[in-house]
């Protein structure tokens, strides 16, 4: 007798960031870690749940660029964060430690 095997798909955080609570649990969640890669990372995933094409042109960016500073490899300038913040609607928050 055959075993049935189970089918299965490879894990997407962005496939649950379908909510600005969900958004805004996740990157608070990243800024936790205090690890700049992790935030770009995260930051990437946000754009991706949202559409890569559209936050990229909201932040004056073209996609593949955007791809490649928000991946763990890049190393995006703090103004290419603040824009891509602001085209997906979120904005930093301060509070003494």
């Amino acid at each position: 007798m055959a075993k049935k095997k189970t089918k299965t798909s490879p894990y997407d955080s962005a496939d649950f960031l379908d909510s600005k609570e969900a958004i805004q649990a996740y990157m608070e969640e990243a800024l936790e870690t205090d690890d700049p890669a992790f935030i770009a990372k995260a930051l990437g995933t946000i754009a991706r749940a949202r559409g890569m094409a559209k936050i990229a042109k909201k932040a004056g960016l073209s996609r593949e660029s955007l791809y490649k500073a928000l991946s763990t490899e890049g190393n995006p300038e703090f103004g290419t964060v603040i824009r891509v913040m602001q085209a997906l609607g979120l904005k930093f928050s301060i509070s003494a430690a």
